[in-house]
């Protein structure tokens, strides 16, 4: 089943797998300093479209957002007690300036998945160590074949989780846990 997110972008219905976005806490850290040291620096997002990470749409024109740099995989290890070495990078994430209330209960898209969009799925195991990754370009097909990339990548019982990134710009868009 496709559905269309709030930017009219056919998104992807999810399957057994629920896109995760930044936890609260982290968003109110990030929003004072985020995982690079950076203080946040709201604007104004006069064209909307910015994939936000916090409640995992598409910006709005005219809504209050940052661009702060987020270490997903150092987040989810000093949950679980992995060590990621270096495979611990952080990167640029959009997110409201501020508060939010996260995705809709209701709502289990996948965002940011879309026909002609380029993802990578890296995946993880419970060490926080890179076990692979692949190259997706997401087809016309009703799902685009994402729900099959992630059937895969979550077929070797070792993952812990996966994290879906954009091809353009090396962005984290959300990740999925076992």
């Amino acid at each position: 089943m496709t559905t269309t997110d709030t930017s009219g972008v056919p998104a992807v219905a999810a399957g057994r797998h629920r896109p995760l976005p930044i936890e609260p806490a982290v968003l109110t850290l990030l929003r004072t300093s985020d995982d690079a040291g950076r203080p946040c620096l709201p604007y104004t997002d006069d064209e909307g479209g910015a994939p936000l990470r916090c409640c995992l749409r598409r910006s709005r024109p005219g809504e209050s957002i940052a661009l702060v740099s987020y270490a997903p995989l150092r987040r989810w290890a000093a949950e679980s007690g992995a060590d990621p070495g270096a495979y611990d990078e952080q990167g640029p994430v959009f997110v409201h300036a501020e508060e939010c209330g996260g995705p809709p209960a209701a709502g289990p898209d996948h965002p940011f998945v879309h026909a002609g969009a380029l993802r990578v799925l890296r995946r993880y195991d419970a060490r926080g160590r890179i076990m692979g990754g692949r190259l997706l370009e997401l087809t016309d097909a009703p799902d685009g074949g994402f729900e099959q990339a992630l059937e895969e990548a979550f077929a070797d019982p070792a993952v812990a989780l996966v994290h879906i990134r954009a091809v353009e710009h090396g962005c984290f868009l959300f990740e999925l846990r076992r």
